[in-house]
Formats: structure tokens, C-alpha cells, sequence
């Protein structure tokens, strides 16, 4: 586990500067639990209230807070899902795109790093990447899905952003949280869900990761990192977990991924990331499985599942 945060940021000389965080997505799922974390741990924060293709107003934003760092919880994913990006091709491309350089622009003029959660949905199994090989698609591979225009504005602007020192960008994958409530949880997504497909993925339990995005902020840590647990877990195995220890009666149905064809626009990024660099940086980190039980499906352990 890591220690908590002290709300200090240790530079190279030893000395010690306040952390004051700016946040962008305030009103979505991961900005609203990085604000919660940081109340939690006593790290002066404010939310940014420009949109981030205004350029004037995210450099008012900085100079209204004066941050030590930025991090873009923002952007379209599409509502109810990535097939929404599909139909709306420019607003996709303002948010992701040009919101997302532009704001890494201004907090490069600014000396500031951006942390920026991205997404890992960039890649698919391929000929050297075989489903169930454990070999996983690493920091510098060049992405090769191109199946839903939400990945390719997403693949696009990742490339770009190689060119500015001053970024982190964190490939997020199937986001799950403790929380399976929340209609973004991919848990309580795929529970909700008529049938599902069963292939093995690379996740993100945000309750593991979400404070190890903030302890990369406290060391400075820039350039592309996969933002996963390390490993797969697959969707049955998810749901099994879930009839194991939320609900004994519960239980689903599988289709094939060409029967899922039928009822998608765009086709879903399948895929194993390889975590050797976020591990080393910090080798407490979990295995996707035993982060799942840990952080998610202990917590919510029903009685009558035990």
C-alpha cells in the first residue's frame, strides 16, 4: 500500500513545496473521485470551469489557481457508450483532440505537468499480441485499432502529445471502482447488459489507481504509462466474482463477438497491456484479479453471498 499523501512535493533539492492540484471533469466519474481523494489526503484542489478548447480561459483558470500540477479528467467518451462518437465526429475531435492540446499547450507555457488519463482501448489482439499469450502491447508500440472513431481521435492526440515533455499520460482501460452504483463502472455496466462477449482484458481498479496517479504527480513523472492492473481478467470471470460475492442468483448469457456485431455501431478494443514500467515504479501494485476482491468485491460483500 502506499504511504499517505502528505500534500508536499519534494523537489530535487530537498525542499518542500505545497501540492495544489487543478482538475478538469469536474462533473465526471474520475474527476469527481480525484477531488474526493484529494479531501481525503489534504491536498489543496479546485476544479477548472474552462472548457478546454478555450485556450484564454484555461490559462485564466492556472492563473486564478496556481497549481503545482494539472490533471484532464476530461472528455468524450459518449453517452451511453462510444457509438455516440460515431454521429458526433466533431465534438469528439474538439474535446479530445483539440481540448486536450490545447490545454497541454498552456501548461507547457506554464512550466506545469499535465496528467492526463487517456485511454488503452488503442490496441486489439493481434499476430504477436495473441489473446491468452500474456504478451502485452507496451509504452512505445504504435496503437493498431482503428475500429470506433473514439479510439482513433484517442490514438491521434496520444501521439501528439509524445512531443511535450511535460505530459503523463495514463492509458485507462474498462474503468471499475468499488462503487457499483455508478452506471460508468464496468462491472455494473456488463451486469446490466442482456449477454456479453468473454474475452480477457487488461482493467483499471480505480480505487487501486486513482491515488498512484497521484503519487506519480508527487514525483514528476511524465510520458506514456499503462494504467492498468497487471493481467487479464475476462468477463465471465468478472461476473463470477460477482454472483460469488454480490448475488448467488445472479447469472448471464454469452454471445460471440460477431453476434455482438449485430448490436454495435462501432466495434469494441480488446487487448493485453504490459505493466513491467508501472510496476516497477511502484511494485505494490496488485494483480487485476486480487485487486478486484480487494478493492471491490470484498467491500461489497453481501451476507447471504458469503
Amino acid at each position: 500500500m502506499l504511504p499517505p499523501t502528505m500534500g508536499l512535493l519534494t523537489n530535487g533539492s530537498g525542499d518542500s513545496t505545497p501540492l495544489k492540484f487543478l482538475i478538469y471533469g469536474k462533473t465526471g466519474w474520475i474527476g469527481g473521485l480525484l477531488g474526493r481523494l484529494c479531501e481525503e489526503r489534504g491536498i489543496p484542489y479546485a476544479y477548472g470551469l474552462g472548457r478546454l478548447e478555450n485556450r484564454a480561459q484555461l490559462e485564466a483558470d492556472i492563473g486564478s489557481v496556481s497549481p503545482t500540477h494539472v490533471f484532464n479528467a476530461a472528455g468524450v467518451t459518449g453517452r451511453p457508450n462510444v457509438d455516440w462518437c460515431e454521429t458526433h465526429k466533431v465534438e469528439t475531435i474538439r474535446a479530445n483532440v483539440v481540448g486536450t492540446l490545447t490545454l497541454a499547450d498552456a501548461c507547457r507555457e506554464r512550466g506545469l505537468i499535465l496528467l492526463n488519463y487517456a485511454t488503452g482501448c488503442i490496441f486489439e489482439y493481434d499476430e504477436t499480441h495473441l489473446l491468452g499469450s500474456g504478451i502485452g502491447f507496451r509504452e512505445e508500440d504504435t496503437p493498431n485499432f482503428v475500429g470506433s472513431f473514439y479510439s482513433k481521435t484517442k490514438a491521434m492526440v496520444e501521439d501528439l502529445l509524445k512531443n511535450y515533455e511535460n505530459v503523463c499520460t495514463l492509458r485507462v482501460r474498462m474503468p471499475i471502482s468499488s462503487d457499483l452504483s455508478n452506471p460508468r463502472n464496468f462491472i455494473t455496466k456488463i451486469t446490466r447488459y442482456e449477454k456479453v462477449v468473454d474475452i480477457p482484458n487488461s482493467m483499471t481498479i480505480l480505487d487501486e489507481l486513482l491515488p498512484i496517479s497521484i503519487e506519480m504527480a508527487k514525483r514528476n513523472l511524465t510520458g506514456i504509462w499503462n494504467f492498468t492492473n497487471p493481467g487479464v481478467v475476462s468477463h465471465n470471470e468478472i461476473l463470477q466474482m460477482y454472483r460469488e460475492y454480490i448475488d448467488p442468483s445472479f447469472s448471464w448469457k454469452n454471445f460471440t463477438l460477431e453476434e455482438q456485431a449485430k448490436v454495435i455501431v462501432a466495434p469494441r478494443s480488446n487487448n493485453e497491456l504490459d505493466t513491467t514500467k508501472l510496476k516497477t515504479e511502484f511494485p505494490d501494485l496488485l494483480p487485476i484479479k486480487q485487486s478486484l476482491i480487494k478493492y471491490v468485491f470484498k467491500p461489497n460483500q453481501k451476507s447471504s453471498a458469503a
